[in-house]
């Protein structure tokens, strides 16, 4: 859900909000402030002079394969709901729609409302924001985490360009969460990339298996606009590979349709 749509319910008289927090659902309201080149020899032979040739066609381009994953993918399915690397967008709603994670846990860290995510993902948010305090002194804090396909339904309001539809949204699968920064700055707001917390998250958060979803350029494909705040847990093998082909969504990486809107 997009940071807009977020504001507009708060002043709207935080309608939203009281839903959300009726229905135990963590909310958006932050209450808190190559290899080396050869060396040359030791002498260098007289440059003759190059005899013409004639002239070549120019190679053709080939088309970029989808990224072939250097370890087993037949491991892991991107269909079951259950497997951390299951892909939810606008064409692929979870199955069943009403989908509940069955080892959610309570995330340990600084929050806005109370966060809960599978227990795998929630241990990797841990090692994360510990990692951020220590390598680089940030202070993070989770702004929204797991949400059930009744707490869908409650904060849809019909733009499909600003929510998901219940049973299509990510945080359903208990594998995404909304970081921020503890002190509240540009909290849900794209101006959080330009900050220490959210530069850092985009630089390491592969390291700890999290994949920033809705990266700024892939709106075609994703179609949800840039959220820098919106990290999804994929495991650090799947998150390592996408960082080293540079493959940015999963739609791309899985060689999946572009999912710019509902069918």
């Amino acid at each position: 859900m997009s940071a807009r749509v977020r504001r507009n319910r708060w002043i709207a008289g935080g309608v939203a909000v009281a839903v959300l927090a009726a229905a135990g659902v963590a909310t958006a309201v932050l209450v808190t402030g190559g290899a080396a080149e050869p060396g040359a020899s030791a002498s260098a032979s007289p440059t003759a002079t190059p005899s013409p040739t004639p002239d070549r066609p120019s190679p053709v381009a080939t088309p970029t394969a989808t990224p072939v994953p250097t370890f087993d993918r037949a491991a892991r399915s991107i269909d079951d709901p259950n497997s951390i690397w299951v892909v939810v967008d606008k064409l692929r709603p979870l199955q069943p729609m009403d989908y509940e994670p069955a080892d959610l846990v309570a995330v340990p860290v600084a929050h806005t409302w109370d966060p809960l995510l599978r227990r795998e993902a929630s241990d990797a948010v841990v090692a994360m924001f510990a990692a951020a305090k220590s390598e680089a002194g940030l202070s993070l804090a989770s702004n929204s985490a797991y949400r059930s396909y009744a707490a869908q339904q409650n904060i849809y309001v019909g733009d499909d360009e600003l929510t998901a539809r219940p049973g299509f949204s990510e945080h359903q699968t208990g594998l995404s969460i909304d970081v921020g920064a503890e002190s509240g700055t540009c909290s849900l707001e794209v101006c959080f990339a330009d900050t220490p917390e959210g530069a850092w998250l985009r630089d390491n958060a592969y390291r700890f298996g999290f994949l920033l979803r809705y990266p700024a350029d892939k709106q075609p494909v994703t179609g949800y606009q840039f959220e820098p705040w919106h990290f999804r847990y994929i495991g650090v093998e799947l998150a390592a590979e996408m960082r080293k082909t540079g493959v940015t969504t999963l739609e791309e990486f899985f060689g999946l349709p572009a999912a710019p809107a509902y069918q």
